[in-house]
């Protein structure tokens, strides 16, 4: 079987009715891999590709949106992205202002800045469901995939939450 699609074309499901689609897409000067996938075809609405497709169309301000919430996780120091900026800083050391793309004096904020958004992930069978629905992967290193922060965003475009990915 498959579904088609206005945006993504032909989604044609897989032996054990999976579906998926990838993509690279220009975000300013980085490329960013977007993928949208489902276990069972059965699961994906045409209202859950339709919100996949204006996200993906959408990624620049999703983008701004995402550093806005981490930013506004900073003055928690509990928060995971506290304790990334951290962690940076203390791993990096001297190193940090190397991988910076502006130096404001504020490493929170400079930080936030200059990660690269690397992926997102569209969980279409999550549409309008209590779990994230679109996953975006963020790094200060493209080279560390293990240090990473991920902004978890619900069908509607709205943040549903920011976690590290430890």
């Amino acid at each position: 079987m498959a579904i088609e699609h206005d945006f993504f074309g032909l989604l044609e499901s897989g032996p054990d009715g999976s579906i998926f689609w990838s993509e690279n897409v220009e975000l300013g000067d980085q490329t960013v891999s977007v993928d949208l996938t489902a276990p069972d075809q059965e699961d994906v609405s045409k209202e859950a590709l339709d919100a996949a497709a204006s996200i993906v169309a959408s990624l620049e301000e999703v983008d701004r949106r995402s550093r806005e919430a981490m930013l506004a996780e900073v003055d928690n120091r509990a928060s995971e992205v506290t304790e990334y900026i951290i962690m940076q800083q203390e791993t990096l050391g001297d190193a940090l202002e190397e991988l910076l793309v502006d130096i404001s004096g504020d490493a929170a904020v400079d930080i936030i800045r200059s990660l690269n958004l690397m992926s997102m992930t569209i969980l279409a069978d999550e549409h309008g469901g209590a779990d994230p629905f679109a996953v975006l992967e963020y790094a200060l290193d493209p080279d560390a995939t293990d240090d990473v922060l991920l902004v978890n965003l619900r069908s509607d475009g709205g943040i549903h939450s920011v976690t590290s990915a430890e």
